[in-house]
């Protein structure tokens, strides 16, 4: 897969903001079927940067009740990137 393929977009909450800080990890949502070696791969040719460790945390689809009616959650997997120290991506420094 290319690496445009692989990671979808950037995870932007409160908790990832609090991680960016802290520990330098940034979350971005990959493919359902891509593995750690490759997010690594793409993550280090997209942004330029040194990756250190990556988590990856799978979410399982599942049917919610909102107002007596089902809803259909879709599952998603997140990937938490764990920066060399010293570097920085760009995009995530002015959230």
């Amino acid at each position: 897969m290319h690496p445009t393929q692989i990671i979808l977009r950037p995870v932007i909450t409160e908790k990832v903001t609090i991680l960016r800080d802290s520990v330098k990890k940034v979350a971005f949502f990959v493919h359902p079927q891509s593995n750690k070696i490759e997010v690594k791969k793409a993550i280090e040719l997209l942004f330029n940067v040194k990756v250190m460790a990556i988590n990856v945390v799978n979410y399982t689809p599942r049917v919610r009740t909102r107002n007596r009616r089902k809803v259909h959650v879709s599952g998603c997997r997140k990937a938490y990137v764990t920066l060399a120290p010293g570097e920085k991506i760009s995009f995530f420094e002015g959230l």
